[in-house]
């Protein structure tokens, strides 16, 4: 057990230092100073919202019948997402293909100035092809935000990238018939990830 996990530990680090190479800007520094996750906004309720994905509409509501994992953050994120989709990434990886087809993940972008659709797919798609990345105007967002209780506010810093974002970094899960189920905490890894969504597949 203790191999698999500096086995896991190690994937990572990998992945983390793959993105920071590909995606991380020219001159920005791989942490902000000062850059903290906020805790929740509010009770989260859960609920439908509308956001778009690569220049077309995107609604939730339309991915009944699948166990979504809801994740708000932004692609210039130095730490908190890479480490949060990572370990997203294993569980998916760990399933099997009928039970991957019933998953999927959704990156919603709360920084819509610098993440265009190709930037924000091309990331998402990075870490693994089930996660598809959304985002939308600050109205849509503040709608979307408000329901599942995820807050960020912006931070000016004096990297190359001109501010950072501090975003709460929690994982909702959302059941088959669209309900929130369980919210999971910075850090939960893969087998709690997995322990959590398993039950909610539907089994042939």
């Amino acid at each position: 057990m203790l191999e698999r996990g500096l086995w896991i530990l190690v994937a990572a680090l990998l992945v983390a230092v793959v993105w920071v190479a590909f995606f991380l800007p020219e001159g920005e520094e791989a942490a902000h100073p000062g850059h903290r996750a906020l805790p929740l906004a509010a009770e989260p309720v859960g609920g439908d919202f509308r956001l778009s994905r690569e220049g077309e509409s995107f609604d939730l509501a339309k991915h009944r019948g699948k166990v979504v994992l809801l994740y708000f953050g932004y692609t210039h994120c130095p730490d908190v997402c890479p480490s949060s989709l990572v370990m997203m990434r294993h569980a998916l990886e760990r399933m099997e293909p009928d039970q991957l087809e019933q998953v999927r993940g959704v990156f919603v972008s709360v920084d819509p100035e610098r993440d265009d659709p190709a930037r924000l797919q091309e990331y998402a798609r990075f870490f693994h092809p089930r996660i598809m990345g959304v985002s939308g105007t600050h109205d849509q967002l503040e709608q979307a935000g408000r329901l599942y209780g995820s807050a960020w506010q912006r931070t000016e810093t004096d990297s190359a990238m001109g501010y950072a974002v501090d975003h709460s970094s929690n994982t909702y899960v959302i059941d088959r018939d669209g309900r929130l189920v369980e919210i999971l905490p910075h850090g939960a890894d893969a087998d709690q990830i997995l322990a959590t969504i398993l039950p909610l597949l539907t089994e042939d």
